[in-house]
């Protein structure tokens, strides 16, 4: 069923880099109408599914991306999906949350537990997570996994965040298990790196960085700006699957650099949610 139906007017249909970063000229505006829905397990799996394959990027190997498209998909009054093309086409974009307490006998999501403790352990900056998530029982943390194609715009953000918040305050009254203590957002990012092939070429080198500066990370997601500010921690970690360097090369083809991708975890304190959710809504307006 249709959630909701939105013009968001003329909307950049660019890159993957933060919008502020974006020149008039690297940008193309498209007026495309945009509509909501719930999930829809009869139409959704296979979208879904890539989704959470581009999410988690290098580590998609680690998981039962099945189970994990199966799982949300049986909560179908919980999240939403991004269509273009009316109910029956593919998500261009979802959002949906998890309660790792409620699923945590699901080997789907142990092996998110797993992987969330063994990120969060070795992140220093994610050290409140690790103690967070190791206890036992584990506490009623909400999973929220959110992706999107890589042209979709940033503005379609906010309508799935705000819908979440009713949808929660829905179950709750229901007596359904969505009281949080927590919310976890798993994301990614990215780092440049220069190419072999530059450095062994004549010409001069682009853009070397002076030994031993750290290397600049950058957000695909530009809400996750917003999300780290009101974190109660966050961090990115590198994925536990490499990529050889050629991949990284295959990801320069409109610019000097190529990029290598790694994960990042943002935990929010449920009670700072709602402030939050209208904080993402009144920057990428």
């Amino acid at each position: 069923m249709g959630k909701r139906k939105q013009d968001l007017g003329d909307v950049p249909m660019g890159g993957t880099n933060n919008a502020e970063d974006e020149s008039d000229d690297d940008v193309d505006m498209i007026n495309v109408d945009f509509e909501w829905f719930d999930p829809q397990p009869a139409v959704d799996f296979h979208g879904l599914k890539n989704l959470i394959r581009q999410l988690f990027d290098n580590d998609a190997q680690l998981f039962d991306l099945s189970a994990l498209s199966d799982l949300i998909l049986s909560q179908p009054t919980l999240g939403s999906t991004v269509k273009t093309d009316g109910n029956e086409s593919d998500p261009y974009a979802f959002l949906s949350v998890l309660n790792l307490q409620e699923h945590q006998d699901k080997p789907a999501v142990q092996d998110l537990i797993k992987y969330i403790q063994s990120k969060a352990s070795t992140t220093p900056s994610l050290s409140t997570l690790n103690e967070l998530i190791s206890q036992t029982p584990i506490p009623p943390i909400g999973l929220i996994l959110t992706e999107r194609v890589i042209n979709m715009p940033a503005q379609v953000i906010p309508p799935m965040y705000n819908m979440l918040l009713e949808e929660i305050a829905w179950a709750i009254q229901d007596k359904e298990p969505y009281n949080f203590s927590h919310y976890l957002i798993i994301s990614k990012g990215y780092e440049e790196k220069e190419s072999k092939l530059d450095m062994e070429d004549s010409r001069p080198q682009k853009k070397t960085k002076k030994g031993g500066e750290a290397a600049q990370r950058f957000l695909f997601h530009p809400e996750d700006e917003v999300l780290q500010r009101h974190a109660l921690c966050s961090g990115s970690y590198e994925f536990t699957h490499k990529q050889d360097d050629g991949h990284s090369d295959s990801k320069r083809a409109f610019q000097d650099l190529g990029i290598v991708t790694n994960g990042s975890m943002i935990l929010l304190e449920a009670a700072k949610f709602e402030s939050t959710v209208k904080a993402v809504a009144e920057y990428l307006q």
